[in-house]
């Protein structure tokens, strides 16, 4: 089962510094159809910040916060102490278990879209945790690469940890190139189509389209032209 939902059925949060699409129920956006995918998948946020504006300083607990930067680059504060910078392409993570403060800003001179998937962990509580890495297009052409993941094995491969049996994914892909992905029964898996176009088991979506995937035995993805997707397979 495929439920393709096109970019323009997303929800919407349009300020002079933020234009928010929202894959799944958020803020002032309610749908009770798309409250969250599975157990764990909960927030799926495509947004595009102006440049010297950001979210200031608030609160997370009990949720596993992955951004992948699309273009620009995103600075992040927060109470822990950190403070990093992740460009396009690259992946950040916070984990903020019992509770930890943050902020997020784009400082650059100008846009920068990214999306925000958020997780739920297996345990509530914690100490909170932040990190980044780099991720280059290149080593992902023509093929998924884990980004972050709370499996041992690919966090030991080079992906960013997090506290649920998830991963995150991406790949660019030429036109016409095909991946797939294999997926256990009673999983659940979200694409989205970063940049380009895709068809997914027959399913067409075009640029930042989504698709909530389940009872599939495979993902099959063939690109429509230069083409970036992220997958997220959870419980």
């Amino acid at each position: 089962m495929i439920e393709k939902r096109p970019f323009d059925s997303l929800g919407k949060f349009d300020a002079d510094w933020l234009a928010a699409r929202y894959h799944f129920s958020f803020s002032g956006y309610r749908d009770p159809a798309r409250m969250q995918w599975g157990e764990a998948l909960r927030v799926w946020n495509d947004d595009t910040i102006q440049p010297k504006t950001g979210f200031p300083p608030h609160p997370h607990s009990d949720m596993e916060i992955i951004t992948y930067v699309r273009t620009g680059a995103i600075t992040h504060q927060d109470s822990m102490g950190n403070r990093g910078r992740t460009e396009a392409g690259d992946v950040q993570v916070m984990s903020a278990g019992a509770g930890v403060t943050h902020a997020e800003y784009n400082l650059e001179d100008g846009e920068t879209t990214l999306y925000q998937i958020w997780i739920l962990p297996k345990e509530r509580g914690g100490e909170p945790f932040w990190g980044a890495a780099k991720f280059p297009k290149a080593d992902r052409a023509g093929a998924l690469v884990t980004l972050a993941s709370g499996f041992e094995s690919d966090q030991a491969a080079g992906a960013l940890p997090i506290r649920q049996d998830a991963r995150v994914l991406a790949a660019t892909l030429e036109p016409g190139q095909t991946v797939s992905y294999p997926i256990k029964k009673g999983r659940h898996a979200y694409l989205a189509v970063a940049k380009g176009a895709a068809l997914v088991n027959g399913v067409e979506l075009g640029a930042r389209d989504g698709a909530a995937i389940h009872d599939e035995a495979e993902i099959r993805v063939t690109a429509g032209g230069e083409t970036e997707i992220v997958l997220v397979d959870a419980p």
